[in-house]
């Protein structure tokens, strides 16, 4: 053992004693990246998380180049222990999340690797990884105060290709003449999914252009939330769609206030002035369909909204929202 890797072997000791206490920590900051989502109307695929294990942490931390360690202070230079993996559907939801967690945690680092390939020249890895850390006064749960997480936002296309390339490259055993034309078509393909990523995106956009404005229509009974992510579409043509789920759930609150059918809705909200609202509530993002509803509905109704069974998961969020429409005014 040299002197030089000593120290690091140290760390890698103190990492394998404080690591089953990171878990804990690591399952916090996926449950507020996913409330963070879910409040903002941001569409998403999942939001998942994991602890780098002790023999992954050692791994990096052991790593030598030109005969020397590459990290001489793993614990504080090896900054993904905690790992949080966005999957947005669409590129522009991507951006949507970076510009949520920017508002909402501290950024240390915020890099678009998609971007930095791109501008090479070249197809290949795609993908944003920003470094977040929760500090005294911000929105969070106490526990994650000081703790740094490594979140990874990306489309579900650019992490199909991620992993797929990832599992191959581990697994596989590529002869060495056939490393090129492998390279050449892992390019190929980081090719064909930008280009999807990019028809992905024109139609969403061609749909919610095209989406017509509902108004008075339906039978009194229930609004679905199939019934009513069409509606929103054409009453907030500039919104991003929603989590297919908050639609249903939003639905819901609509029941509790005695909302049941699209003309009752629509007469709602002719009474918002949604520009100011959006002018109060300072978005930096494009908030998504549901949020827009969940604002005019806070705007209307105030604390009888807040006061909903449906809401008493997030009575203290909506009470800051409405103090901040209500300071604006």
């Amino acid at each position: 053992m040299t002197q030089q890797q000593e120290p690091v072997r140290e760390a890698v000791r103190e990492y394998a004693a404080r690591q089953p206490e990171l878990v804990p920590i690591t399952e916090a900051y996926v449950a507020l990246a996913q409330t963070l989502l879910d409040d903002a109307g941001i569409d998403y695929l999942s939001v998942t998380g994991r602890t780098k294990s002790v023999a992954s942490f050692s791994a990096k931390a052991t790593r030598i180049v030109d005969g020397q360690v590459v990290y001489d202070d793993p614990l504080e230079q090896i900054t993904d222990q905690i790992g949080v993996r966005v999957i947005t559907y669409v590129h522009s939801d991507v951006a949507a999340v970076a510009e949520l967690l920017d508002d909402t945690l501290t950024i240390l680092d915020d890099r678009d690797l998609g971007e930095e390939t791109a501008r090479a020249g070249r197809f290949g890895y795609a993908s944003r990884h920003l470094l977040v850390r929760v500090d005294p006064g911000q929105a969070a749960p106490e526990m994650l105060v000081g703790h740094r997480a490594s979140v990874q936002v990306r489309t579900v296309l650019q992490h199909a290709w991620a992993e797929f390339e990832h599992d191959i490259r581990y697994k596989g055993n590529v002869p060495e003449e056939a490393t090129a034309d492998l390279d050449r078509r892992f390019t190929l393909a980081a090719g064909l999914i930008e280009l999807a990523d990019r028809e992905f995106a024109t139609i969403r956009g061609r749909i919610r252009d095209a989406a017509p404005a509902r108004e008075a229509e339906g039978d009194e009974g229930q609004i679905t939330g199939q019934d009513l992510a069409v509606f929103l579409a054409g009453h907030y043509t500039d919104a991003g769609w929603s989590h297919t789920d908050h639609y249903d759930w939003i639905a819901g609150l609509l029941l509790e206030l005695g909302v049941t059918s699209m003309a009752d809705l629509s007469g709602l909200l002719s009474s918002v002035d949604a520009d100011a609202v959006i002018r109060h509530m300072g978005y930096r993002y494009p908030a998504g369909a549901v949020r827009r509803l969940d604002d005019a509905l806070l705007a209307i109704f105030g604390e009888r909204y807040v006061a909903l069974a449906g809401n008493s998961h997030r009575v203290p969020a909506l009470r800051a929202r409405l103090e901040k429409m209500n300071s604006a005014d």
